[in-house]
């Protein structure tokens, strides 16, 4: 199975809420984030990625390490995903911008109505749950 390297954020509102995104033409809500590009450490392209899809401004040193996590990839069959996953607590307004069509902010209960990604759903919420419990 081929491997796509991502970093992608768990962001964390002043409300406590997570925040969700889904690109154009998907149906899959996921973290923000991105793709790894060749010479970048995982924190600074998150930052980019940040950056270019929701016009938030962080340094890479906010960035919280919390592990690294792999899915099946939502968007690209016969793709895994291997993520860099950080923490960022936030007190920014997001702007979908570039391929982000559609953000939500999430408390983590309740999710039944939204289509997740498999690295969402399975690994990152649960994480999610634990830590702001």
């Amino acid at each position: 199975m081929k491997v796509i390297r991502i970093a992608a954020a768990l962001l964390i509102g002043a409300d406590g809420r997570t925040l969700l995104v889904r690109k154009r033409g998907t149906q899959a809500f996921m973290q923000p984030g991105g793709k790894i590009d060749a010479g970048e450490t995982a924190a600074v392209a998150l930052v980019r990625e940040l950056h270019e899809e929701l016009g938030l401004v962080v340094a890479a040193e906010q960035a919280q390490f919390l592990g690294e996590f792999s899915a099946v990839a939502a968007n690209e069959p016969g793709f895994e995903v291997n993520c860099q996953l950080y923490r960022l607590d936030v007190d920014q307004n997001v702007l979908p911008a570039a391929e982000i069509e559609e953000v939500v902010w999430v408390d983590g209960a309740n999710l039944d109505h939204l289509q997740l990604a498999p690295l969402t759903r399975d690994s990152i919420l649960p994480l999610y749950r634990q830590l702001t419990a």
